[in-house]
């Protein structure tokens, strides 16, 4: 089976926590995901390995076996997968020309602080979760533990 993909999202938004629940609650036994916040050593460290800035807080990102997606194309490999259903809904989005899925991604980000609410800091999951939590080096999955 492939390692875990790390989905990096915006700790103090609060489309990107219901976003990270919402996955936690399709992959309960964690076999597909591990979270890292954006404001998080890790993804300082992890997305400048890859050339991105962990500050742009508007794209969520997904390190999927070495391969790092963004904005639309994140959300699509998130919901692929997540397999069944949500899989078929990723293969008919990828029909969308990308410019056109990044230019709504772009909308709904520049809006969701003003839609679902914004956190003063990040949020902290619960005791059981939070081995699933990626935050500094020597929590990174083994798959990228290089990247650091």
């Amino acid at each position: 089976m492939a390692a875990a993909a790390v989905v990096f999202y915006d700790g103090v938004c609060g489309l990107c926590d219901r976003t990270v629940r919402f996955v936690l609650a399709r992959d309960p036994a964690g076999r597909h995901f591990r979270f890292a916040a954006l404001q998080s050593d890790y993804a300082a460290a992890t997305l400048a390995a890859h050339g991105r800035d962990a500050r742009d807080l508007d794209s969520v990102c997904v390190l999927d076996d070495g391969r790092l997606r963004v904005r639309s194309d994140a959300i699509l490999a998130i919901l692929a997968r997540l397999g069944g259903g949500w899989r078929v809904a990723a293969a008919a989005a990828r029909l969308i020309p990308t410019p056109l899925r990044d230019r709504a991604y772009g909308w709904v980000a520049r809006h969701r602080y003003a839609w679902f609410g914004r956190f003063e800091q990040c949020a902290l999951p619960p005791p059981e979760l939070r081995d699933r939590f990626v935050t500094a080096a020597v929590d990174q999955p083994a798959a990228h533990r290089s990247v650091a």
